[in-house]
């Protein structure tokens, strides 16, 4: 927990931070930023910009790995990031599968969600394009556990277990979107 200590200590700037490393999960992190709001140390605005930025730049840079680096840097490199081949064949899969839209939904489903990044860049997706997409499945994200460790309280080290309910309905919410957006864009092609 010290790491965490020293991320409370920051503030606004430790979610941001520990988002952006991802040492920790997110879910842990923005649990813990919840309780912090639930102690009145931060607030729920700045927190949920906070998780955001860092949110948003922790996939960035995936989504730069991946544009100039490509498949090979990653799969010498991606170890280091704590990410192996599965996760990267498991995510191009799903981004040639889907397109596009399938950066906003995965960032639901747990595996996919940080690695959906590198095909994007591999592929060229258009980063203003790209960005939009992360930015809005970030924030609903970092809501969620930020709510959620509020509710808890003192108890936030149990958000995996108070997510779990939701997390499956969730992904498949995120997944049916997915599938929709990609119908409709097939048949805009037509």
């Amino acid at each position: 927990m010290n790491v965490l200590d020293w991320l409370s200590g920051l503030g606004y700037l430790g979610i941001a931070i520990g988002l952006m490393l991802e040492v920790i999960p997110s879910e842990i992190v923005l649990g813990y930023g919840g309780y912090m709001i639930s102690e009145g140390t931060i607030g729920f605005a700045g927190a949920v910009i906070a998780g955001t930025i860092g949110g948003t730049i922790a996939q960035l840079f995936l989504y730069w790995l991946g544009f100039y680096g490509g498949r090979p840097v990653l799969e010498k490199y991606g170890k280091y990031l704590l990410i192996n081949k599965h996760h990267i064949d498991v995510s191009e899969q799903w981004f040639k599968k889907y397109g596009p839209g399938v950066i906003f939904s995965a960032r639901f489903i747990p595996v996919v969600r940080h690695a959906i990044s590198i095909p994007a860049g591999i592929a060229r997706m258009s980063f203003v394009k790209f960005t939009l997409y992360t930015v809005a499945a970030v924030i609903p994200w970092t809501m969620f556990f930020l709510y959620l460790g509020m509710v808890l309280g003192e108890n936030w080290a149990g958000i995996k277990d108070a997510a779990k309910p939701y997390i499956i309905p969730v992904a498949i919410i995120a997944l049916i979107a997915g599938i929709i957006y990609f119908l409709l864009k097939k048949r805009n092609k037509r």
